[in-house]
């Protein structure tokens, strides 16, 4: 165990130092491996991490969803989503903030990353609630925190890794993910009302947002009409995750030939916005998997578990543990390289808890119940001080708005999240039912 915790401190201090996690968490690993088994083992190890990852049929998956939102992010589908949020809440205090929040949601059913939604979202909704005097404070926290529902309602890029390294169903994942995104939505929908109420002077009275237009209208349909093609295909047994990543990404490519909103030149910067970003997942995957080698075979899960059980440890206790250090790896770390280090290590100690008979629930049932609150903690940590993801990506967009408006602005946001996590945490019913009834 004590290798293990070297290991990690090192890992800490190269990212501290700005190396890469892919890299920092290769190195780590690499050389850790080796110092405990020796330097042939550690490159026969490492070239068949590299060689198992690059060629997994599972992980194909991941590269097709995200070609499916980068498409429909330069389609102008985004467009359409807000315009038709707006004319739902326009005619209410806040309606813009409030449709900024419902369409992160939207969007986010068919993107499946946080940074992008909250990229996308801020060209499309910020200029508006600019135009209408809305407070900065309100139009960035209502972007930044609705773009946190991208990792959570389905098809989400961080559920499918989680699913992959614990070998849990995917679509029960994305299937428990749906009520606790809407959870999220109204949450979130309920957290602008409580700010303007508040403080007026956040936002302004809205005249009748104007009519949908034909672009609006088809924008907005093609959203709903992907994420149910989508969620009915796998449902309903007529194709796998991966094939349906697939049939949506060609569904992509579809709707935006007929929206006739994205160039050719466009067109290639997403497909290439794809491959940089399908090439840094792998990355990480592959630095995980040799960093996870690591600490495994240095014994830490089954010291951590022999800590608890010995210590006769409640389960609450340890899942509240589990959340704080998110909390913490949330300031230095973005959603995909944390689930990738931690799982491994709190996976196997779920199961020496067998937590299952302390909720009352079968083990897989209570093992996708983990999950959901793994991802939800880890999207509160992307809107929080003082390394928010979201927030970063939006000031990165914004360049005229400091991190210390943006971070004002995500606090109602970030309270309605610690409710929604503990609402998940004491009803685990909010994730499972949709799941028990499928």
């Amino acid at each position: 165990m004590t290798e293990s915790l070297i290991g990690f401190a090192v890992l800490l201090a190269l990212i501290l130092l700005r190396v890469p996690i892919a890299f920092a968490m290769s190195a780590v690993g690499g050389i850790g491996f080796a110092l405990l088994r020796g330097w042939e083992p550690a490159w026969a190890m490492t070239g068949q991490v590299a060689f198992d990852t690059a060629l997994s049929y599972s992980l194909s998956v991941i590269p097709l969803f995200i070609f499916m939102g980068n498409i429909l992010a330069g389609s102008g589908v985004a467009q359409g989503l807000f315009a038709g949020a707006n004319r739902l809440f326009g005619r209410m205090r806040g309606g813009l903030a409030m449709a900024s929040v419902f369409s992160c949601g939207g969007f986010s059913a068919v993107c499946g990353s946080s940074l992008a939604t909250a990229a996308t979202m801020s060209k499309v909704a910020m200029p508006s609630m600019r135009r209408f005097g809305y407070d900065d404070k309100l139009a960035t926290g209502s972007i930044a925190a609705g773009g946190t529902l991208g990792i959570l309602i389905p098809p989400s890029v961080i559920l499918i890794i989680y699913g992959l390294l614990t070998e849990t169903n995917i679509a029960k994942l994305f299937i428990a993910g749906i009520i606790p995104g809407i959870i999220g939505v109204a949450l979130y929908l309920g957290a602008v009302m409580v700010a303007v109420r508040l403080n007026p002077a956040l936002a302004p009275k809205q005249a009748d947002p104007e009519p949908l237009t034909r672009t609006d209208m088809i924008g907005l349909f093609s959203v709903l009409g992907l994420f149910l093609f989508i969620m009915v295909g796998i449902y309903g047994g007529f194709f796998t995750p991966t094939e349906a990543a697939g049939m949506g990404a060609g569904a992509s490519v579809v709707i935006a030939a007929v929206l006739r909103t994205m160039s050719w030149r466009e067109f290639f910067d997403a497909t290439m916005d794809s491959v940089r970003a399908t090439a840094m997942i792998f990355a990480i995957i592959i630095g995980a998997e040799l960093f996870t080698n690591f600490i495994n075979f240095a014994g830490l899960p089954d010291a951590l578990a022999g800590f608890v059980v010995d210590n006769e440890l409640p389960v609450w206790a340890v899942i509240a543990f589990i959340i704080v250090v998110y909390m913490v790896l949330g300031c230095v770390l973005e959603s995909l390289s944390m689930i990738l280090l931690t799982v491994p290590v709190f996976y196997p100690l779920m199961f020496e808890l067998q937590f299952a008979n302390e909720l009352l629930l079968d083990p897989e049932n209570a093992l996708i119940w983990f999950a959901i609150v793994v991802v939800v903690a880890t999207e509160i940590s992307l809107i929080t001080p003082p390394v928010g993801m979201n927030v970063f990506v939006l000031k990165g967009v914004l360049k005229d708005v400091s991190l210390g408006t943006i971070f004002r602005g995500v606090f109602p946001f970030w309270v309605a999240d610690i409710l929604r996590l503990t609402l998940l945490i004491l009803v685990p019913s909010l994730s499972l039912w949709l799941v028990g009834a499928m």
